[in-house]
């Protein structure tokens, strides 16, 4: 099995949906690599992280004493006569409104605390990739270098420009895995600064216009645009940072 199989089925894995056939594969594989078996780790921990941290939303008292309250009241009625389905809609409108409030506010906790993990991993990777000296797999300033080294490892096509006019040369590219799945990783250069640029083929709800942010030091700016998310992590000062994000969004 080859990382690029195994990264598609590791959450299958977690959850047990793999029939016993993939089953064996993947552990086999599992055991056997040293890049996906971290990832494999970091799904657990993301399952683990998110029914501790995201939050179940309960029905106020209020809300759970009126509920009862009109079902004692119907039970009550039913049993001197039939009641009408009609009755009921009241007790009905107010659960299904309950429902989606609470569906909302899920998902909105779910979605915010998804993206607090890829940042977390996007600076664990930009480290990974400094301490262990592996910014780059292929190592080049030309671009028609540096994309064509990326067919067949990913499943789209990661555009690649050398800003090198104005500050921010090329000088490569790697393969990186986010979140579970392979991405490209663009590596660019101000003075003795490198800048990650991971980029990815996702639905990621991020802005077309690159939202700042900072973790352990790092300036980080996210955005989507054309069908692909980027995210662009250096020690760089956060003006530079933006200098750097608005060529890319040109």
């Amino acid at each position: 099995m080859r990382c690029t199989d195994a990264q598609t089925l590791i959450e299958s894995y977690v959850d047990g949906e793999l029939d016993a056939v993939h089953t064996v594969d993947i552990e086999q594989h599992l055991g056997d690599c040293s890049i996906c078996a971290p990832r494999h780790q970091d799904v657990i921990e993301l399952r683990s992280r998110i029914r501790e941290e995201v939050p179940y939303f309960r029905a106020s008292p209020d809300l759970q004493q009126r509920i009862r309250a009109i079902a004692r009241e119907k039970r009550a009625e039913t049993s001197r006569s039939r009641v009408p389905l009609w009755a009921w809609s009241g007790a009905i409108a107010a659960v299904a409104l309950f429902a989606l409030i609470t569906v909302g506010l899920v998902r909105r906790a779910s979605e915010s605390s998804r993206e607090q993990m890829i940042t977390q991993e996007i600076v664990a990777d930009h480290l990974r990739s400094l301490m262990a000296n592996h910014l780059t797999d292929v190592t080049s300033t030309d671009q028609h270098n540096v994309k064509p080294w990326f067919n067949g490892k990913l499943d789209f096509a990661p555009p690649v420009n050398d800003f090198a006019a104005e500050g921010f040369p090329l000088i490569g590219g790697r393969l990186d895995y986010l979140a579970g799945r392979p991405v490209a990783a663009l590596v660019y250069q101000r003075r003795l600064h490198p800048i990650n640029l991971f980029v990815w083929a996702a639905p990621e709800k991020y802005a077309e216009k690159a939202i700042p942010q900072a973790l352990q030091g790092y300036n980080i700016l996210l955005w989507a645009r054309d069908g692909m998310t980027y995210c662009a992590i250096s020690d760089l000062a956060a003006d530079e940072m933006q200098t750097f994000a608005a060529l890319l969004q040109k």
